[in-house]
């Protein structure tokens, strides 16, 4: 499964697998693809370089890449989180309280902290991230909401890092290559997590043709090794797998119910909705997604203030298992993730997948005798 992409970061499958667990990543890369490791939780950059050391040390000297959130439109510049806090509306913080009295959600302990903070959506925690991943030997740089700034883009290349962006319309992968980035992830309608409106398999083809010769990376609703093949077919280099990787046996989710659920959950259980970072973002759906979309609600703030406000909730939600509200970011692949299994295995099927597909074509096309 190499193609000239592949080959140029040196890993042997096309296969890059984006995953906030360091462990999901780097046996990701151990398997032979390119494991890239999310950075938006990392609020503090000594956990960062803590888990990019435990990368190097787990990686067997192959390639892995790292992702941040650099918001290309920027709700709030120059004032710090304190400030950003004081402008979200009391009716909307009323309103979230409502809805955990509602489900009788208990409070954290006195003198517990949220552990869920998406200050990673703000551009000088991103930044400070950056920081600390230019002193590894991170071969991709990806950012999932639009171009980095010029100056970030210039000290990736500065360091022999590729830059990645996503882009879900071949207007904004135009942009980027405007921009100077290096490889486009054509992230589809299915994907999970912040998407656009148009399908894979009508997004694909259409930023290979705008950003052409750019390399492109398919991504969302990918799951198979067929699939693979499919958006290779289509132009791309590669695929970008991410809600793939939330039920193999070395995703620490820190919730046995929410691991059920997506196990349990079918390709029409999700919904794009704000609720979570003020950005339509694919996610399970539930009684608090429901919540937020509902039109006779106050509706999610932009970003980063709805990221902010429900922080603590969503800490709560998850720390107690409330089943009603319990979700995450996952694609509408979610429905093939019905059984957990380890990140090699999940690899084996996807290259075996893959020879079966171009198997497959070759007979179509009349290169293979029937036995």
């Amino acid at each position: 499964m190499e193609t000239e992409l592949s080959k140029k970061l040196g890993v042997e499958h096309a296969i890059f697998g984006f995953t906030p667990f360091p462990a999901v990543a780097a046996a990701i890369t151990r398997a032979g693809g390119f494991g890239v490791l999310g950075a938006v939780r990392y609020t503090a950059p000594d956990d960062l370089k803590r888990d990019l050391d435990w990368m190097q040390a787990h990686t067997d000297g192959k390639p892995y890449g790292l992702d941040v959130v650099m918001p290309a439109k920027k709700a709030v510049d120059g004032i710090g989180e304190a400030d950003i806090e004081a402008m979200i509306p009391a009716g909307h913080r009323a309103f979230v309280r409502d809805v955990l009295a509602k489900h009788h959600v208990p409070e954290l302990a006195e003198g517990e902290a949220s552990g869920w903070r998406i200050t990673g959506w703000m551009e000088q925690v991103a930044r400070s991230q950056l920081d600390v991943a230019f002193d590894y030997p991170v071969k991709l740089l990806a950012n999932a909401l639009g171009s980095p700034p010029a100056d970030v883009i210039a000290r990736a290349h500065d360091h022999g890092i590729l830059v990645a962006a996503l882009a879900g319309s071949a207007k904004h992968a135009r942009r980027h290559a405007e921009a100077g980035i290096d490889v486009v992830v054509a992230q589809g309608y299915e994907a999970g997590g912040h998407t656009g409106d148009i399908a894979t398999m009508v997004l694909v083809p259409e930023i290979v043709e705008a950003v052409a010769p750019l390399p492109v990376l398919a991504a969302g609703g990918i799951g198979s090794g067929e699939q693979i093949a499919a958006g290779l077919v289509l132009g791309a280099q590669g695929a970008w797998l991410g809600s793939l990787w939330l039920t193999t046996t070395e995703a620490d989710l820190h919730s046995r119910a929410l691991t059920e659920k997506l196990l349990a959950a079918g390709s029409g259980d999700t919904v794009r909705s704000r609720a979570l970072t003020g950005k339509p973002a694919r996610q399970l759906r539930t009684e608090w997604t429901d919540a937020w979309d509902d039109p006779d609600g106050p509706g999610a703030l932009p970003m980063p203030l709805q990221g902010l406000l429900v922080a603590e909730a969503v800490s709560r939600i998850q720390k107690y298992e409330v089943q009603p509200l319990l979700g995450t970011p996952v694609g509408q692949i979610v429905g093939r993730m019905n059984v957990e299994r380890s990140v090699q295995a999940v690899f084996d099927e996807l290259t075996s997948g893959f020879e079966r597909a171009i198997d497959r074509i070759n007979r179509i096309a009349g290169r293979v005798r029937e036995a």
